[in-house]
This record gives C-alpha cells, structure tokens and sequence, in this order.
C-alpha cells in the first residue's frame, strides 16, 4: 500500500501503524492540486509493488458559510483540492491501468454531493463534481477492465472541521447523521473488492438519494433543519 498527503510526519505514522499489524505500506509525500506529484506517486507505487491497482481518492476540504462568504478564494482553494485534486490523481493511476489492462479509480464523495447542504453550497457542489466525474469515467471503461466507483459517507469524526478552522478560521460542528470512521473504511474495502458504481456506507443515505430526484421541494425543506450557516450565526451569538 502506499499512502500520499502533506504532512510528512502524519504519513509515516500511517505508514508504522500498517506495518505493526503485517501489512507493507510507504510513504510519499504530495499534493493533489500539483499534477507532477501525483505522476510522481505512481511511478513510486509501480516501481515498489510492480503494479497499480486501486487509486484511492480521498483528498478534500471543506467551508461553511453562505454564498456571500464563499468569496472567489474560498471556492478556488476547494475546487483545486476536491475536484482538480480527484482529477490529477485518477489521470495519473488511469495511465498506468491503461497499460497494465486493468485498474480501478475510487471517489469518496460525501451525501453533501448528492444532496446539496445549505450553508456549504461550494463545498457541495465540488462533491457533486466528483460524482459526475466517476460517472463519466465508468461510462469511458465500458468495455474494458477498468473500473470507477464513488464513496457517499455522511459525517464522520476527521480532522476536517480542524482543517476547515486551520484554512479559513471557522468551522461549524457536524449535524445530522454520523457514522465513525471505519464504517466508512470498511465501505471502501468491500468497494475495492466487489467494484460497484456507488456506495453508500450510511444505509440510509440511499433513500435521501431517492427523495432528492423524486421530491426536490421535499429534500430542500427537510434539509433546511441541517443549515450550518444557520448554526454558525446562532453559535456566535449564544
């Protein structure tokens, strides 16, 4: 396995906690915004393991905040991470599956991308972004032995909120439902073995999805009640 990120230090924790329980992982520092380093990463996992079989797609970042805070800056730094980011990394890993016959690219989205969050209108639509990019990778591997899947995980405890509070000073606690981290790892691991089109690791997240195309003013009043503008601006004046 080999795991890619920023922070050096954080990689090389992940990397030991794989080896103490049997397992061969590397480290390789990157970012997913710079196309040269995700070329990179591959080069190093096919030079290492001697093939690349699954690319994992996990970098993101998050805001909350109306639409009037979402200033230009704000929606650059997301979609370079969230949707660029997911680009250069499946580009890099599908030249290699291309030449090796065989691959399989895997998104993890959020239900944000499947249903938009009020109070996090960018941050959804780079989610949404994703989606519709596996979607049309899957329909490009028609045929082949590529494969593409995207994860929809609800709310879970990461370091996204401190990312969020790190990057743009403020960040909202999660409402709604959660689910722990390696329920969402778990979700992955039986997507990487038995590859299909989505998962959704928070079981109801399936019906939301279905709501959402059947009944639009439905979703859009419910999901009102989960506005993290909203609580932000009564956090600040409590």
């Amino acid at each position: 396995m080999v795991v890619s990120a920023r922070r050096a230090e954080i990689l090389e924790e992940v990397a030991r906690g794989i080896a103490s329980t049997g397992g061969r992982a590397m480290a390789v520092p990157g970012d997913v915004t710079r196309p040269p380093e995700m070329d990179a990463l591959v080069a190093r996992a096919v030079e290492s393991f001697g093939r690349l079989d699954v690319m994992i797609c996990n970098a993101g970042i998050g805001f909350h905040g109306s639409i009037a805070d979402s200033t230009p800056e704000v929606a650059r730094r997301l979609v370079e991470t969230n949707v660029l980011g997911t680009m250069h990394a499946a580009r890099a890993a599908c030249g290699q599956f291309a030449r090796q016959g065989s691959g399989h690219v895997i998104a993890v989205s959020s239900m944000a991308g499947v249903r938009g969050v009020p109070g996090m209108s960018v941050y959804s639509a780079t989610k949404a972004a994703q989606a519709a990019f596996i979607e049309a990778l899957r329909s490009e591997f028609v045929g082949t032995r590529l494969r593409a899947s995207v994860v929809f995980p609800v709310s879970a405890p990461t370091e996204l909120r401190r990312q969020m509070t790190r990057a743009f000073g403020a960040a909202t606690p999660a409402t709604g439902p959660r689910q722990s981290v390696d329920a969402i790892a778990d979700a992955i691991v039986r997507c990487v073995v038995s590859q299909p089109p989505e998962v959704f690791p928070y079981r109801r997240g399936r019906w939301l999805a279905l709501m959402t195309a059947l009944a639009p003013a439905w979703s859009d009043r419910f999901m009102r009640r989960f506005d993290r503008r909203r609580e932000a601006r009564d956090g600040r004046s409590a």
